[in-house]
């Protein structure tokens, strides 16, 4: 490596521009050099295989359900990265150890967009689950290079679904290899704690509270009905909102009236009470006056007896002044 011109140098060359522009480009060119070394001993790990991500539209389907209804269940897991047909690279400089399952699952990892995978970049964490969706080109040999490396580089459960078949298989990890589910009808995920089902016609995967998995048709039919529902619901509570203030406004109505009978009536218990005092008095006077009736009837009776008495006792006077003229 030549070393930096001195400060005689510098002016040497500032005092003739031919050796300056000759010392600089040979810098830049040794540069330039430098860099392409560098790019050169980067490894670039492709991010396409320049394959489609589905040979048909029910492999298409299949794995977009599950990849979004995944989603939708760990919304609020920031903690869970889910992604489809994305290169996982397991070791660092080796750009041959890859696949791209068509869903998978990576507890413990940030969401976020990713051109691939890198192991390494991630806390050295796996993916912990994978499903494959196959078609008619998958061949015999290439999921038994897909089931080596899964069981390889640390898959906890592996789920393969032949929409064709109906068939449905997995595979959990236990003593550091992958064993075969002996019954994937009614299975539960230890980790995503979903549950499998086979109907005849397909396979039908619920959440843990029960609701079914469900393609974007049918979630933006089940949205409508839901926003359908919450409109009639808040109708409902408009309505009953309505209802309970015009009940409120009667009950106020019943309230102020039934106070003004309660004040009418205890006016109506006061005048009652009055004319009960006026009566009493008036019964009180009527017996008075009966009683100076009484009275006055006893005095009339007493002075008859005492003019009748006067007067017999006049006639029998009158008696005899005649009885004692007669006899002179």
């Amino acid at each position: 490596m030549n070393a930096a011109p001195t400060v005689f140098e510098t002016k040497a060359l500032n005092d003739h521009p031919f050796i300056y522009s000759a010392f600089h480009t040979e810098d830049r060119l040794k540069k330039r050099s430098k860099l392409k070394r560098k790019r050169k001993s980067e490894i670039i790990y492709p991010e396409s295989d320049g394959k489609p991500m589905a040979d048909n539209t029910v492999q298409y389907k299949k794995i977009v359900m599950i990849k979004e209804n995944l989603e939708r269940l760990f919304a609020h897991d920031d903690h869970v990265f889910i992604a489809a047909d994305l290169f996982w690279y397991t070791v660092k400089g080796n750009i041959h150890k890859k696949l791209a399952p068509d869903v998978m699952v990576a507890f413990g990892r940030p969401k976020g967009d990713r051109r691939s995978y890198l192991q390494w970049k991630e806390g050295n964490i796996p993916p912990q689950i994978v499903f494959e969706i196959l078609s008619h080109n998958n061949t015999t040999s290439e999921m038994k290079e897909k089931f080596n490396f899964y069981e390889q580089y640390g898959v906890e459960e592996y789920y393969v679904y032949d929409p064709d078949k109906v068939k449905l298989e997995g595979w959990i990890r236990s003593r550091n290899q992958l064993e075969k589910i002996v019954n994937m009808n009614g299975w539960v995920s230890p980790r995503l704690q979903i549950r499998f089902d086979i109907s005849q016609d397909d396979l039908e995967i619920y959440y843990p509270d029960g609701q079914k998995f469900l393609s974007f048709i049918e979630l933006d039919e089940e949205r409508t009905k839901e926003k359908i529902r919450a409109d009639i619901e808040k109708v409902r509570a408009d309505t009953a909102e309505e209802m309970l203030g015009y009940e409120k406004q009667r009950a106020e109505q019943e309230s102020q009236r039934a106070e003004k009978e309660k004040h009418r009536a205890e006016k109506e218990s006061q005048r009652a009470e009055k004319e009960k005092h006026r009566a009493e008095k008036e019964s009180q006077r009527a017996e008075k006056e009966k009683h100076r009736a009484e009275k006055e009837s006893q005095r009339a009776e007493k002075e008859k007896h005492r003019a009748e008495k006067a007067e017999a006792e006049m006639a029998i006077l009158m008696a005899k002044l005649k009885a004692l003229n007669v006899d002179r």
